[in-house]
């Protein structure tokens, strides 16, 4: 009788448990990467759980269905942000956000004209800011996902190069996708961590049921703004099928250099399309506001009062400075990832002193008497403390023994009129208001450098070990060739790159190994003793973790492994240097024209806003009464300014100087960003050096062009006269 042939769903029974045993690809365990993206998300998301708590309560005040373009858009956002939000939520947030500002701007405008007893009292300019302000959060509100879906892929986009290099290294001793990105998510840094660890999740949920099909859904976000990523994980996949092992590891290697190509040549675009942009946000939000700052007191004395220094005051140091940071924002967020400094930052032993308020209080001790000199001319003029010392509240410049710049006119330059008090126009309001932005300045400068000084210098030796870093891992992958096994091989290391970075480097691993009884794992990584605490690197973090792992499936494998690696850091060295060399060409003009060209113009502004301030005011002090007839027509020219209306320079030039620390920083942290990605450390550091440089230059610009101006204004009067 013959056989009865065993139906498909025996076969699977009884076949089907054996042949899972034997052609499994992962011993990863799902489950538990499950847990670790949930409480890896809730670690890395804690930034945007405000976002979400007001999209949660404002956002679901009105449900607003959006369009299905623009639900798909926002929906989109939201994924790649990993938001916990509805694209309705979103949008409803932007209406409330509105909707409360405008209303709480018309009422403080409406009691503050109720208060006054006069309509025509109704604060135009602050319900017209309020109008503007509202309009830009409901804008911001409703399309914060997009931007933060920016930002993520951009943080995400520069750990692409190391990610598919854990994944290349691994797979060519294990050609196992699904363990090579799971070792690639347990020891990349976030976020792009977190994403690789939501591949494993959407299956362990059951969103998807494979990895391959998860994997492929994941690589499509990605489309449109990194294709060499996705063309680079092709290439792996493909790699699993190729029959000879040469073409398999020939494939691999050429889904590291896809990558590779893919961010020079996007660095190189960049580099060239991000320098008009910013040349047009200098020119239009730095030189262009500078140099109308010096029609600003002839404006005012025209206008008869309609312009005053709070005008000025929202204009330059609201309004522009948002313009600019807005315009540089956008600009940077074209940015494209992959390249960039991205440094263990947190882990260093120095971090406690980066994040303490500590350098904030002594800096605040060291700012505090060069911002209480600056306001000697309304303490003298506003307080009794001049009585109570027995001096008078103004002094003429003869009394003080500088007469040659004006023997009757007074120090600090305060006019009695009908409507009250007006001033301090005197050229010793000036000149004692100069210290408000140094004091400001100075606090910066002193803080910053407190909290960065010695991080840079661990930077800089670390970049040192990077450059040096080369040569090593080939003397250890000939090393672990020969035999000897890692444990051994970093005291070798050490005595033949003694006196160099790298043998600083190696010592430390070797002592942690053979002093304290560490695993070479721990004497590199020890959360406590680990040497990348003081070496923070991602370049050495991630050679020595591909090291630690291949020596798992042998030296010959390890070594093998190390000269990838060092091929990988000789052409990452090579493209690094090429595009600091293509935007260095943006970057150094920018400097010196922050640092030089700016505080230049605009002390020289100070200066001409001041005498003309000085010769407005001698010329209507009565004396043309008589001398009119002599002057000819100037009489009725200067008629033409009221003096009194005219905006004090004392509050022009504190205007001017923290515009000018404002624009500083705005432009240091746009320059940072462009050059090395973001990075806070570099962007404090560079700010308090350009800080310095930058109010320098302005301090001593605005002083002598002030003095020098003053003096030739009061030396052609004196001759006009």
């Amino acid at each position: 009788m013959p056989q009865r042939r065993p139906s498909v769903d025996e076969v699977l029974r009884k076949y089907g448990a054996k042949i899972e045993g034997q052609v499994r690809t992962s011993n990863v365990n799902t489950q538990e990467f499950s847990q670790s993206y949930e409480k890896f998300k809730g670690e890395m998301t804690r930034q945007y759980s405000g976002y979400e708590k007001w999209c949660h309560t404002l956002g679901n005040i009105i449900r607003l269905k959006p369009s299905k373009k623009d639900e798909d858009r926002i929906k989109k956002a939201i994924d790649g942000a990993h938001l916990d939000v509805e694209p309705w939520q979103a949008i409803g947030l932007g209406v409330m956000a509105f909707i409360s500002l405008f209303m709480l701007g018309l009422l403080i405008s409406v009691a503050i004209a109720l208060v006054k007893g006069d309509f025509a009292e109704f604060p135009l300019l602050f319900f017209f800011l309020v109008v503007i302000f509202s309009m830009f959060i409901f804008y911001f509100s409703q399309s914060y996902p997009e931007r933060l879906a920016k930002l993520w892929r951009l943080k995400a986009s520069s750990q692409m190069v190391p990610a598919i290099l854990y994944i290349v290294v691994y797979m060519r001793h294990t050609p196992n996708l699904e363990k090579a990105i799971a070792f690639a998510a347990e020891h990349l840094e976030p976020p792009l961590s977190l994403d690789f660890r939501k591949i494993f999740y959407d299956v362990e949920v059951g969103k998807y049921s494979t990895i391959k099909d998860s994997l492929e859904i994941y690589l499509e976000s990605w489309r449109g703004f990194s294709t060499e990523f996705i063309e680079g994980f092709h290439l792996i996949e493909s790699s699993l099928f190729e029959p000879e092992e040469g073409r398999r590891i020939a494939t691999l290697e050429k889904a590291l250099q896809v990558v590779l190509d893919g961010v020079y040549d996007k660095m190189l675009n960049f580099s060239h399309e991000v320098k008009a942009p910013l040349t047009n946000v200098y020119m239009l939000g730095v030189v262009m506001p500078t140099l109308g700052l010096a029609l600003i007191p002839l404006a005012s004395a025209m206008v008869g009062g309609m312009l005053n220094y709070v005008h000025v005051f929202v204009l330059f140091n609201l309004i522009i400075p948002f313009l600019v940071y807005f315009l540089t924002d956008k600009i940077l967020l074209l940015r494209p990832g992959g390249h960039g400094n991205s440094s263990f930052l947190e882990r260093n032993p120095l971090y406690p002193k980066f994040v303490s308020k500590e350098p904030f209080k002594k800096a605040f001790l060291i700012a505090l008497p060069f911002i209480l000199i600056s306001l000697i001319p309304l303490i003298f003029h506003y307080t009794p403390l001049p009585e109570m010392m027995g001096l008078q509240k103004d002094y003429t410049f003869n009394q003080l023994g500088l007469g040659f710049l004006g023997r009757d006119e007074m120090f600090f330059g305060f006019i009695d009129t009908l409507d009250g008090t007006k001033g301090p126009f005197g050229l010793g309001a000036v000149l004692l208001g100069m210290m408000f932005p140094i004091g400001i300045a100075l606090f910066f400068v002193t803080a910053y450098r407190e909290k960065t000084k010695d991080l840079i210098l661990e930077r800089n030796k670390t970049k040192e070990l990077e450059k040096e870093f080369n040569n090593s891992l080939f003397q250890i992958g000939n090393r672990l060739g020969n035999g000897v096994p890692p444990e051994l091989v970093f005291s070798r290391v050490a005595e033949s790159t003694k006196g160099l970075r790298t043998g600083e480097f190696f010592s430390r691993v070797n002592y942690n190994i053979q002093q304290l009884g560490m695993s070479v794992e721990a004497a590199v990584f020890d959360k406590d003793r680990g040497t990348i605490r003081f070496f923070p690197s991602q370049l050495i973090a991630t050679s020595m973790r591909v090291l630690i792992e291949s020596s798992k499936k042998g030296l010959k494998i390890a070594a093998v492994s190390l000269m990838s690696i060092s091929e990988y850091i000789k052409n990452i060295n090579k493209i690094t240097v090429r595009l600091k060399d293509l935007l260095a060409e943006v970057t150094s003009d920018m400097k010196s024209n922050m640092t030089f060209l700016a505080p230049l113009l605009s002390g020289i502004v100070v200066g001409l806003a001041s005498m003309i301030t000085s010769i407005l005011g001698k010329l209507q002090v009565g004396d043309l009464a008589a001398g009119g007839a002599d002057l000819g027509g100037i009489g009725d020219i200067v008629n033409i300014f009221d003096y009194q209306s005219m905006i004090p320079p004392y509050f022009l030039q504190i205007s001017v100087g923290i515009y000018l620390i404002q624009i500083i920083f705005i432009l240091t942290s746009a320059l940072v960003t462009i050059d090395e990605g973001e990075d806070k450390l570099e962007q404090r550091s560079q700010a308090a050096e350009y800080l310095k440089k930058g109010i320098g230059m302005f301090f001593v610009t605005a002083l002598i062009a002030t003095v020098t101006l003053s003096v030739l204004g009061t030396v052609v009067l004196g001759n006009l006269f």
